[in-house]
């Protein structure tokens, strides 16, 4: 476009002004600047859009045509601002967000309700990834990860933090002992991530340390998956509070190995593109779930 807002704006102030005196009073310009803006506007269109004389400014028939145009691009420019005021104070649009499938399931499809209730106009968009995303070629405006954070050009918000514990179901344990020792685990059935490695290393004290690399005999991508395997008594697993509180509360699985226990906690953050002003359908979804988290790590 030729043209600019500005431009256009110094055309329908002179024509509705009376003249151009009048006009740079009600733009609040010199005089000389507005007289320039609308020669500079008449230069770019190639046409004389202004009879002048020494009496009075009169729209030449290119000109009566331009400003019935211009005054629709100034209204909708104007309608545009109004709606983004109003989308800051009720924000609406939709909204793209990508986690780990047993966080979607676990800690944000029960806070999805609160969510849609307290901001009706977000049109939310839920994906489930157990591998790191491209936000943009997956079009997401956030995804929730787990886990501590590779060097990124991503903008990165702290949400909180869940506890890892070592778990199994009380059928296993009743057909295979429970272990009261961390060596002992080496005689028991492991459930292990396939990726990756470092969610291996289960918080566990033993004589080597902190940290205890477990060699898993059966082994998936996903933690829900491990999570279904361990309460079918598949075997020990180790997994964080987040999707495990339940199980835990109801007895479907126990906590072992509690003394040897070292409180070990997988950060959760929410990362999105960098921007100087942040949309507020994103900031409001972001400080949501931060407030609903707190009460979730409380608990």
């Amino acid at each position: 476009m030729k043209s600019t807002l500005d431009e256009l704006a110094v055309l329908a102030a002179i024509v509705d002004a009376g003249s151009i005196s009048a006009a740079s009073e009600q733009l609040g310009q010199t005089v000389s600047a507005v007289s320039r803006a609308l020669s500079r506007l008449e230069q770019k269109l190639g046409t004389t859009l202004m009879r002048r004389s020494t009496r009075r400014l009169e729209l030449t028939e290119e000109g009566q045509f331009f400003l019935a145009r211009a005054r629709k691009v100034l209204a909708s420019v104007e309608e545009a601002e109004e709606q983004l005021a109003l989308r800051r104070d009720q924000p609406a649009g939709r909204l793209r967000i990508n986690a780990a499938s047993p966080f979607m399931l676990h800690v944000l499809v029960p806070l999805i309700g609160g969510f849609r209730e307290r901001f009706p106009q977000i049109e939310l968009e839920l994906n489930s990834s157990d591998q790191i995303i491209d936000l943009l070629e997956q079009r997401t405006d956030v995804a929730l990860r787990i886990g501590t954070l590779a060097d990124s050009s991503l903008h990165a918000r702290p949400l909180g933090s869940f506890r890892l514990r070592v778990l199994a179901s009380p059928a296993y344990l009743a057909a295979h002992g429970r272990p009261t020792r961390v060596e002992q685990l080496s005689g028991h059935r492991l459930l292990g991530f396939t990726a990756p490695e470092s969610l291996n290393t289960w918080p566990l004290r033993w004589s080597g340390g902190e940290g205890y690399p477990i060699a898993a005999t059966l082994s998936a991508s996903s933690g829900e998956t491990l999570r279904q395997l361990a309460i079918a008594g598949q075997g020990l697993v180790s997994l964080s509070d987040f999707m495990t509180a339940q199980d835990r509360a109801d007895g479907t699985l126990v906590q072992v190995l509690t003394p040897h226990t070292v409180d070990t906690r997988q950060p959760v953050h929410a990362v999105y593109y960098r921007n100087t002003a942040l949309a507020s359908r994103i900031s409001c979804f972001l400080d949501y779930l931060a407030e609903r988290m707190a009460v979730l790590q409380a608990g």
